[in-house]
């Protein structure tokens, strides 16, 4: 098994620790929004380490659409690159945990309805658009 690496971010660890650590009973959403989170835990593309990111829930019917928003920031996040190296990852949606296959959406009209259905999950990912000069990578989860 590989190692497990957590997030530098102290805030975002301690999500993932209570979230892990509850069985998906507590710190299932972002901080005080109140808006449902994920964890993804994914594959270092480098390190080969295991990675446990929380992103917002964004469904798609039977799917997950995973937002490499980073608030904005001008670089992508790092399990960007991990899901582009290794598309397989686990879902932790509360209590449930799935094994899934991800692929980044590049058709236009597929990444506009998706996009639109990301933005009325969690409205700050239009700024975040508009703040950077990338186009925010969206994935879409899929049973595996």
């Amino acid at each position: 098994m590989a190692e497990y690496i957590p997030p530098a971010i102290e805030w975002v660890r301690q999500q993932v620790e209570l979230y892990e650590g509850s069985g998906g009973k507590e710190g299932t959403t972002l901080r005080d929004t109140g808006l449902p989170v994920i964890i993804v835990t994914s594959t270092g593309n480098k390190s080969g380490a295991v990675r446990k990111t929380p992103l917002m829930r964004v469904k798609d019917g039977n799917t997950y659409v995973l937002v490499g928003s980073m608030g904005g920031q001008p670089k992508n996040p790092v399990w960007v690159y991990n899901l582009r190296t290794d598309p397989g990852v686990q879902i932790r949606d509360k209590t449930e945990v799935m094994n899934m296959r991800t692929r980044e959406v590049s058709d236009p009209a597929e990444r506009a309805r998706l996009w639109d259905a990301c933005v009325a999950a969690f409205p700050p990912y239009k700024e975040y658009q508009e703040r950077t000069t990338r186009v925010i990578p969206l994935f879409v989860a899929e049973p595996a």
